[in-house]
């Protein structure tokens, strides 16, 4: 008997740090293996749209000067280099990817429209959007959140390089407290980092689920769409 998808369309944030290879700037190997789980949760009536981040190319200004604004267009690029990446992987397990993105760059993608998303999305072709909002001083995970509310997607899946939210970071604390669960407002007053302010607020006011789970292992993101138990749920 098929298994039966929990939410039919998501919107998945991949973290750029999470794809670096060890000896280089992306790992194809890993991006391969992240398109074929796509692709099998994509046969079981699931549509995806994603954003990137880029901080395996760009961290913001890592101890030099770059003016604020022109260190996050550089940023904005480094996630434009990243989807292009994840497109070719996408295609070549065997579906019709596109990319978007929220800047101007119509010789290598379509600039973001979000009727135009909606329709890929409607006929089954996974949407990769680039540079975030478009905007300096807005991170990726506020571009992710605002991408699932226009998108109309039935949870945001965060993939990162942490399993769960905890109350403190587990790599300092033994004792760090794991949640399953957790509501917009507490991870904004307890000062949990695992999301951006911005996102977590803009979340809570649009009713957004974000569900924050492993990269490391790529099979989470088909147990995520199938309602298994893993990671963290952020609700109102």
């Amino acid at each position: 008997m098929e298994e039966k998808a929990k939410y039919k369309r998501v919107l998945l944030k991949l973290s750029g740090e999470a794809l670096q290879a060890k000896d280089g700037i992306i790992d194809f190997d890993f991006l391969n293996k992240i398109a074929a789980v796509v692709k099998k949760a994509s046969d079981n009536g699931v549509s995806f749209a994603f954003v990137i981040g880029g901080g395996n190319i760009w961290r913001g200004a890592k101890g030099v000067e770059v003016e604020r604004s022109r260190s996050d267009h550089m940023g904005m690029l480094a996630t434009t280099i990243n989807s292009l990446a994840f497109q070719d992987a996408l295609i070549k397990a065997g579906m019709d990817a596109r990319v978007m993105t929220a800047l101007d760059m119509q010789k290598i993608a379509e600039s973001y429209s979000q009727d135009r998303a909606n329709r890929y999305l409607d006929k089954g072709k996974p949407v990769i959007i680039a540079c975030g909002t478009g905007n300096p001083y807005f991170s990726t995970d506020t571009g992710a959140i605002l991408r699932a509310a226009e998108l109309h997607a039935d949870v945001a899946l965060f993939a990162k390089n942490i399993d769960a939210v905890y109350d403190s970071d587990p790599k300092l604390n033994k004792d760090a407290k794991r949640f399953s669960s957790i509501t917009y407002k507490e991870l904004i007053d307890r000062g949990l980092k695992v999301i951006d302010v911005s996102a977590a607020a803009i979340a809570g006011e649009a009713k957004i689920k974000t569900l924050i789970f492993a990269l490391k292992q790529p099979e989470n993101i088909y147990n995520a769409v199938m309602g298994k138990d893993i990671g963290t749920v952020i609700t109102v």
